[in-house]
């Protein structure tokens, strides 16, 4: 399975973006065992329309562009479903088992438009609070990391 994110906005050098390379760097050297062939991470800058229904359907062409045909799409927003670990991990190994290639979308300030959500194959959310983009990215990435050990049977996440 191939596996990328795509998000709204680019980060600075800085501890966040640290943090989030290092767990990217690990999630491609845990995943290769387990069959998730890490692509990459995928940044578009803000959009600046006026409106901001104008800037979520320009953030969410974006995010759709370079995206397989086909790839599962989980759309990460604070209005999504909760749910643990393991079970995002089964998601992730249930799309890998199926031959499906998977694309994970962060969108931006203004969050995603409405159609882009609505043709997602799943909306989750990290828990009712809102995040910055720089710790949304870094929750993502230390949760795709740990859903490759979960995996992997790695003894990293402890149930």
């Amino acid at each position: 399975m191939k596996l990328a994110v795509a998000a709204v906005g680019r980060m600075k050098q800085g501890p966040e973006r640290d943090l989030v390379e290092r767990y990217l760097d690990r999630l491609k050297r845990a995943g290769a065992g387990v069959g998730l062939d890490w692509q990459g991470l995928r940044e578009t800058v803000e959009s600046r329309f006026d409106s901001v229904a104008a800037r979520r359907r320009d953030e969410a062409g974006r995010l759709l562009d370079g995206t397989p045909d086909g790839a599962v799409r989980i759309v990460f927003d604070e209005r999504g479903k909760t749910i643990s670990s393991e079970d995002f991990a089964g998601l992730v190994g249930r799309y890998r088992d199926d031959g499906r290639d998977l694309v994970c979308f962060i969108g931006g300030p203004d969050g995603h438009d409405p159609a882009f959500t609505d043709a997602a194959d799943h909306v989750l959310s990290f828990g009712k609070m809102t995040f910055p983009h720089q710790l949304a990215r870094l929750i993502l990435a230390e949760q795709l990391y740990r859903a490759a050990t979960i995996l992997a049977g790695h003894p990293y996440h402890r149930s």
